[in-house]
Formats: C-alpha cells, structure tokens, sequence
C-alpha cells in the first residue's frame, strides 16, 4: 500500500497529501472486451492476471506488493518504490508478449487476445475510489490514446502494443539502460481530452515506424457502447481530443472535400469521428 502519511516523521516535512513520492506505474487493457459474448469475457478475464502474474514472475517482479485496480479486460497498477523499472519495461513486456503468443496460437483470429499497455514513472496517491495525482492521468489518457489503438489494429499480427511515457523512454531507453534500441520505439503525439504529451510506442516483432497512425476510421474492434466493464478499454479508435476545445466532440475530422475541378456539380463530404462517453477510468471521473 502507498504510505498515508498525515504528520511529521523524523524530522520529514510532510504535506497536506502526505509525503511525496513518485512511483513506476503499468496499464494494461483488452482489444474489443465489449463486442465479446460473455464465453469469450470470461476466457479474458481468466487469462489476463494469469499472463500478467506470468510476466511478473519471469521479470523477478512481485505481483502480490502490487496495488492493483482491476476492472475485468484492464488492469491499472502502482508497483512499490523499489520496484525493478528495466526489468518491467523489457523482460516484463518481452514475456507478456511471448505469452500472448502462446496463447492465441492455433486460435482464430476472434478468439486470439490482444493488449495495449502503457508504462509511466511518475506521482500517484490512493483515494476512496481509485487513485489520483498526474500520473494515473496521464496513464489513462496514453492508453484510450489514437496512436496507441490505432499501432495495435494497424499490426495484424502483433498481440501486444506498448506505450513508454517520456520519463520512462528518455532516461531508461534512450540512455540504453535496457537491450531495446531507441529507433525501435517510434514518438507520437498524445492529445486526449485535457491532457496533451508525448508517447514513446513499441510493437513486439513489428517496425512501428511504417504502420499507419493517421486512419481515422475507428478499429473494428471497437468496444463503443458496449457496455464494457471498463470504459478504459474502450476499442473505438476516436480521434484526439482538443484540449483548447474540451466542448468538441472528441476525434472530429470535420472537413470538406475539395471541389472537383473543370465545372460542373461539386460534391461536399463531411467526415465526423466518434463521440466517446466513458464514466470512469481508474478511478478519475471523465
């Protein structure tokens, strides 16, 4: 559990939120949860902690000092102030991915499970429903991120898409703190709702540099509307949000095509995203 600290200890200034800390933080959440029949959300609520205790297993990470939000087809996790953040970036990530695989062989393509995951170093506090300070924001908005969505559906083949936030990328990656090389993560930028940053994206056994991000159409996975137990893993692929704009609907490509030239009758087309209504993500209200 986070320390719940309210006075002052050996002399250490402590805040009105008790005492500051940052902490290494992980997401994780199921393609296309909500279009699933209920067969099918049950094998993925049973087969992701199994993957994700696996994962920890193999990256010498303990699982169980985890403080964990679950919410069926995601998992949202702050990991202990000692936690190990090379290897939850590379041998965590390579063994989730290596599982995946396993699991969705000799399956057909509707049955096979596939994940989005975001990494993030940054400041987080327990609260009565789930966990606040900018970090678990910035978690939350890198997952529902376009980029992100739109690397896993644009990799036919991939079961796993990743998303180093700058902390994560820039001192750890970057810096060659890990075997991954840094040309192997491709810079994108995240625009969803208030929040706008910088996300680092990697797909396992795929160059992400040459996958289309700018599709607007929405994944066909798409988990909008349906009812999912977890409004952060909703696969719909909206657009970014403007956070000049919070009024407009989220992933607006409204536009005009241009007229055809030579006279005659010209044809206008606007094109709109999806408008996504989501309750709650880890706790933070939308």
């Amino acid at each position: 559990m986070l320390p719940d600290v309210t006075d002052e200890e050996d002399g250490m200034s402590v805040g009105a939120m008790g005492t500051f800390g940052r902490r290494l933080l992980l997401a994780v959440d199921a393609r296309g949860y909500g279009s699933a029949d209920t067969a099918r959300q049950r094998d993925i609520q049973t087969v992701l902690p199994r993957l994700l205790s696996e994962s920890a297993d193999a990256a010498g990470l303990d699982r169980a000092s985890w403080v964990r939000q679950s919410a069926g087809d995601s998992e949202f996790a702050v990991l202990p102030a000692d936690s190990d953040e090379q290897a939850l970036v590379e041998t965590f990530m390579r063994r989730l991915d290596a599982g995946l695989r396993a699991h969705n062989r000799d399956r057909v393509p509707a049955a096979q499970l596939a994940l989005r995951a975001v990494v993030h170093f940054g400041p987080a506090s327990e609260a009565p429903n789930g966990f606040v300070g900018p970090g678990p924001v910035e978690v939350s908005r890198v997952l529902e991120s376009d980029p992100l969505r739109r690397a896993l559906a644009a990799a036919p083949d991939a079961a796993l898409a990743v998303a180093l936030t700058a902390p994560v990328f820039t001192e750890l990656v970057a810096q060659r703190y890990t075997n991954f090389r840094p040309e192997e993560f491709r810079e994108v930028v995240v625009e969803k709702k208030e929040y706008r940053g910088r996300a680092w994206l990697w797909v396992p056994g795929c160059d992400v540099h040459t996958l289309d991000l700018d599709d607007p159409d929405p994944d066909p996975d798409s988990d909008s509307g349906s009812g999912s137990s977890s409004n952060s893993g909703s696969d719909s692929g909206p657009g970014p949000a403007s956070a000049s704009d919070p009024g407009s609907p989220s992933g607006s490509d409204s536009g005009s095509a241009p007229a055809a030239s030579g006279g005659g009758d010209c044809a206008t087309n606007n094109l709109y995203g999806t408008v996504i209504n989501g309750n709650v993500v880890f706790g933070i209200s939308k």
